[in-house]
């Protein structure tokens, strides 16, 4: 059986499963193509194993050294997913704005209190 990705502004599921919550970038990195989606597993969680099937999933934390690191994925432009990853970015860098603005709103009005 083939596993089902759905990508959301903040995570992937896998087979209607739960949210994996994740955050997305795009933007120049070294040793990747333009374009190429990097997708951060959320507060130190891991992953499922679907996921490290059909990706390249990177985690170079050390116990030994205490030092510990989110899975990350980087999805270039060639994969199969990268039309679902790339809208999940567009969807979160919307939803980041829309949350911005509303802050942005809240402290002009607080701004407008203080003043009077």
């Amino acid at each position: 059986m083939t596993a089902t990705f759905k990508f959301f502004w903040n995570g992937i599921k896998v087979n209607n499963g739960p949210l994996q919550k994740a955050s997305f970038s795009i933007g120049n990195t070294l040793n990747h193509p333009q374009g190429t989606i990097t997708i951060y597993a959320k507060n130190y969680r891991r992953f499922s194993a679907e996921v490290w099937q059909a990706f390249d999933v990177q985690n170079d934390s050390d116990s030994m050294t205490d030092y510990f690191e989110s899975d990350r994925i980087r999805v270039r432009p060639d994969h199969p997913f990268y039309a679902q990853a790339l809208k999940a970015v567009h969807a979160s860098n919307a939803h980041h704005s829309k949350m911005q603005a509303k802050r942005e709103e809240r402290w002009a009005q607080r701004r407008q209190l203080a003043a009077a």
